[in-house]
């Protein structure tokens, strides 16, 4: 089938398994590029199919030639129906990681379920003894609490006051005011529920008890901070109350792991275009303009470039690994640079509709967001039949 992009709002409806295919070997290539970490040589990865999951899993794997099993939760393809983006990633990923000789297998199913925990236990059990780093990447909107059943779902939400800003519609480029109103108490406590540190610990807790953890294994989380401009509704809203959960999770987690020497830490990374941040007000028309700024200082960075630094320069690098005065690791230090933060707060000031396309780089925002479904990348022929049902090499 002929497979082109349908949008409805901030999502895609398609995806096209050559186009992901293309952008796994692309960020695959570039970690080859960068040489070798002395990292982790047995990883699991919780959201290993897209963003910074999945280049978390390619830079373990062709960068320190780990061992991975990936959790997901993908839709596979049917007769006529495209695959989400993440399942044809992950079909591509294990293609290349099997083709370099390198064990990968994965497992698709809700990564908050006792379930799936269970069926990753008996994977590591039989397949590798024990793993030394787990990245958890998670970016659900909705839970289902695995011990009381309940279904939480998340929001996007200010604290206390309406939040109005400026946003831009990146379909269309044109640039308004959007109010959101506040979250009340229920709203705040669900999206911790969903978003926040619980289901890392429940993870590690069951991994460690399961004895399946290598003395001195590490695990990370991702979170992001963010300028003065987006924290009303990102960082000092309902989002900021989960990573602020998440990250006082890190802390727990590491007494918990003393006895085996091993640690947890939250990586704060760059804003870059994902499904989540694109839904997100306010984001798409910061992220256009950090883009321009970034780009124009040559310290722009896409999601295979950011964690390969991370594991490169900041995990494995042979020292302690350095931290913020709240324990964090700071991978986002060249967006918040003065110079950069200082630039995109006089052309937010600046921006409209018509000015937009001179002072930030919505058109990269767009083939960034295109990307993520596997549109837009030289070499892949996309007037020719593409085949949907590409299958998973370990998923039977």
């Amino acid at each position: 089938m002929i497979i082109e992009p349908r949008m409805r709002g901030f999502i895609c409806l398609t995806s096209h398994p050559d186009g992901c295919a293309k952008s796994v070997k692309n960020q695959i290539e570039y970690v080859k590029s960068k040489g070798a970490i002395d990292g982790a040589k047995k990883v699991l990865v919780i959201g290993a199919s897209t963003g910074f999951g999945l280049a978390s899993r390619i830079t373990s794997a062709f960068g320190s030639g780990a061992a991975t099993i990936g959790v997901f939760f993908e839709k596979p393809p049917v007769e006529g129906k495209t695959a989400s983006p993440g399942w044809y990633n992950s079909a591509a990923f294990e293609k290349e990681a099997h083709a370099a000789g390198l064990y990968a297998k994965s497992i698709n199913g809700d990564a908050f379920s006792d379930d799936v925990k269970q069926q990753v236990i008996e994977m590591i059990k039989s397949d590798l003894g024990q793993v030394d780093l787990i990245i958890y990447s998670l970016a659900s909107p909705v839970r289902t609490h695995p011990k009381t059943g309940v279904t939480h779902r998340s929001t996007l939400k200010p604290i206390g006051q309406t939040f109005t800003n400026k946003t831009v519609d990146f379909h269309t480029g044109i640039v308004s005011n959007v109010s959101i109103e506040p979250a009340n108490e229920e709203e705040i406590q669900n999206t911790v529920v969903v978003m926040g540190g619980e289901d890392w610990a429940m993870w590690i807790d069951d991994l460690k008890n399961a004895g399946l953890l290598a003395d001195g294994a590490m695990t990370i989380a991702y979170s992001y901070i963010g300028p003065a401009v987006t924290e009303a509704v990102y960082r000092k809203g309902t989002i900021g109350r989960a990573k602020d959960h998440l990250e006082a999770t890190a802390f727990s987690i590491t007494d918990s792991l003393k006895e085996i020497g091993g640690k947890a830490y939250v990586s704060v990374n760059k804003a870059l275009v994902t499904q989540a941040s694109s839904a997100i007000p306010v984001i798409p028309l910061y992220i256009s303009l950090l883009y321009k700024i970034m780009k124009e200082k040559g310290i722009h960075e896409g999601c295979i470039e950011q964690i390969q630094r991370l594991f490169q320069d900041r995990l494995y690098h042979g020292g302690a690994i350095p931290t913020d005065d709240k324990g964090r690791i700071r991978i986002d230090d060249w967006e918040m640079r003065d110079d950069v933060q200082e630039k995109v707060a006089k052309l937010w000031q600046e921006a409209t509709t018509e000015i937009l396309p001179e002072i930030g780089d919505l058109a990269g925002y767009k083939n960034d967001f295109l990307n993520l479904f596997g549109f837009e990348f030289a070499g892949v022929d996309y007037h020719s039949d593409a085949n949907e049902m590409v299958l998973i090499e370990s998923i039977k």
